[in-house]
């Protein structure tokens, strides 16, 4: 029988594994979700993320952005950009075909297959980004030089133009990063890293950066259906690259996996302590057992709506409230809705985190409302 694991047990394990109970790092990438990928996306994004973990600002230039998982922009060491171009590539054709969502079929249709059109999307991107190259600009470019098959009407835009999907996940294949707070997105090439063209897959990802045995990691004990959901990948793929060295445990009588590294951990770790607002996309949000973290499931939609995301207060790793922030000229307002009484010590906890996003945002904190 599987070792039972409370809940108790798994949210101290994953909220020392973020790293959520630090205040000071000794530099920028000094963060160890960086191995993973934090993604950002929203006003404050990864930059937040990384600083609510105790990081200085990177005035050095050493993080990178570039579209990876889900095809959302993630944030990286610069320095580890090609093991992430090899770790965050499709495991399979049809693990390729499951990531470019509906461009797959009109492909598939033509006789092209999904890791073809990607390393033929990728040639052409890598060919055209010869100095920085405004999203749009690209989009039009790829729509001169590919066939139809690899081209929708976009209803939004009243025009025909590539498939979003093989967009984003072949440009780092490409060789091309996103340029920091350029919106539209700015591409452009990255120093020194050659052009990857989806020369191989996922499987031959490095051990710390293998985005499988990453998300058990930092989100274990899971299942492989928690893994695929996170990356977009078949259920299937995920099982073919099962790490050897996952140990299975029970968790509300469901039998989950851990690294049995961090087994140890999971099993006795530190009681969580600390107060962070955690933006809308922080990684500790981007679970695939929701239910574990919020219990009460009339909540999840407030949450994690559709479409305007609040951030999260988390005490000693439980949610305890959400805030949304309010601007008005160079004032930051944040406003809470707590989901429990406010003791006076909780209540300076959430106002001093207000105090360090309003300095991270470099404005003045106006009010902590409710």
């Amino acid at each position: 029988m599987p070792t039972e694991v409370s809940r108790s047990q798994v949210l101290a394990f994953r909220w020392h594994a973020h790293q959520l109970g630090r205040t000071s790092a000794t530099a920028p990438d000094d963060c160890a979700l960086l191995d993973l990928g934090i993604q950002d996306t929203g006003g404050d994004g990864a930059a937040w993320a990384l600083r609510v973990r105790g990081t200085p600002p990177d005035t050095e230039g050493s993080l990178a952005l570039a579209w990876t998982l889900r095809a959302a922009p993630h944030c990286y060491r610069r320095a580890d950009l090609a093991a992430i171009a090899v770790a965050t590539q499709p495991l399979s054709e049809a693990d390729a075909g499951k990531r470019i969502f509906d461009a797959n079929k009109p492909l598939k249709a033509a006789g092209i297959p999904a890791l073809t059109a990607l390393r033929k999307v990728a040639t052409q991107m890598r060919e055209i980004v010869t100095e920085p190259t405004v999203k749009g600009a690209m989009s039009s470019a790829l729509t001169d030089r590919l066939p139809d098959p690899y081209q929708r009407f976009c209803r939004p835009c009243n025009t025909i133009h590539l498939y979003e999907m093989p967009f984003r996940l072949a440009a780092l294949q490409a060789g091309l990063e996103l340029r920091p707070g350029t919106s539209p997105p700015v591409l452009e090439r990255i120093p020194s890293l050659r052009a990857g063209y989806f020369g191989g897959s996922g499987a031959d990802a490095e051990p710390r950066f293998d985005v499988v045995r990453g998300f058990l990691r930092f989100f274990g004990p899971a299942t492989p259906k928690h893994v695929a959901g996170y990356i977009d990948a078949p259920v299937k793929d995920v099982k073919a690259q099962w790490p050897a060295d996952a140990v299975g445990v029970s968790v509300a009588g469901e039998t989950r996996w851990i690294l049995g590294d961090d087994l140890p951990a999971l099993l006795d770790p530190p009681a969580p302590h600390g107060v962070r607002l955690l933006g809308p996309y922080d990684p500790y949000l981007q679970l695939r057992d929701r239910e574990l973290l919020v219990p009460h499931t009339d909540q999840h939609k407030a949450l994690w709506p559709v479409l305007g995301r609040p951030g999260v207060i988390i005490d000693g790793g439980e949610v305890v409230g959400l805030w949304r922030p309010r601007t008005s000229g160079r004032k930051l307002t944040v406003q809470i809705t707590p989901w429990t009484p406010l003791t006076k010590p909780l209540r300076a906890a959430i106002d001093e985190q207000a105090r360090r996003l309003a300095e991270h945002r470099e404005v003045t904190l106006a009010a902590v409302t409710e």
